[in-house]
């Protein structure tokens, strides 16, 4: 058995040699791993198009208020203003299959006076007129026009129009091919500066799809959607990994 002092020299030696194995091992990994993310290069590629609502919703609601002993007539009174909503929609070329009236709905306010009493019962009655068309035109007239009602005595607070746009998923599968397009151009851009060419695609990822008022910028992470402009941007982004040759 060798001595002491030559069994730890020995122990060192090999603790070192596995130790510069080990840092081998390690660096190796590193230079490929740097060699394997300078082979690649990744971009973001973005594609944009303008498109016009084909749909459009408007929310009306009648309003009037009631005091104890005059609910019934209310109620039936809002009801009257509910057809007379719907002739003035008739009149500008709304269809009633495009129309939802719901039903009248009560509800109580309860007032309370300085001692404590309870004052008279008052009601809010309501009802919510709904119009769903395909001719966002035709909807947007019937929001100017709305004030005409007023004169005839009806109380209707009326919503702004709000525009969509149906053909969001067929128009999104074509904005993602123009967009990885665009991201492969940026790419070559990039790589004939250093030389380089762009090869195959590694991966690629989608973003959220952005609809827009036109010249908007505001947008999300999580996505945007204007429903106030009748005409609208449509933008998606690609992030997008390509090899370098």
């Amino acid at each position: 058995m060798p001595p002491k002092a030559d069994r730890a020299f020995i122990t060192h030696v090999a603790i070192a040699s596995v130790a510069f194995v080990v840092g081998a091992g390690l660096i190796a990994w590193a230079i490929f791993s740097a060699r394997d993310t300078d082979d690649t290069l990744s971009v973001t590629g973005s594609a944009k198009e303008t498109v016009e609502a084909d749909s459009a919703k408007w929310i009306g609601t009648l309003s009037r208020l009631a005091y104890e002993g005059g609910l019934s007539s209310t109620h039936a009174q809002v009801s009257r203003d509910g057809n007379t909503v719907k002739e003035f929609l008739n009149a500008n070329g709304v269809v009633d299959a495009d129309v939802v009236v719901s039903p009248v709905f009560v509800e109580p306010y309860y007032e309370y006076r300085s001692d404590g009493s309870q004052g008279p019962q008052r009601y809010q009655v309501r009802q919510t007129i709904t119009v769903n068309s395909t001719d966002p035109a035709k909807i947007e007239t019937v929001a100017k026009k709305v004030g005409e009602l007023l004169g005839r005595g009806i109380v209707l607070q009326a919503n702004a129009p709000e525009y969509f746009y149906k053909k969001l998923p067929e128009l999104r599968i074509k904005l993602l091919a123009d967009a990885l397009k665009d991201a492969k151009a940026r790419a070559e851009s990039l790589a004939s500066a250093t030389g380089q060419s762009v090869g195959s695609l590694q991966a690629a990822a989608s973003g959220v799809v952005q609809v827009l008022a036109p010249n908007s910028v505001e947008i999300a992470d999580y996505g945007a959607y204007d429903t106030q402009s009748r005409t609208k941007e449509v933008m998606v982004t690609v992030r997008a990994s390509f090899v370098l040759r």
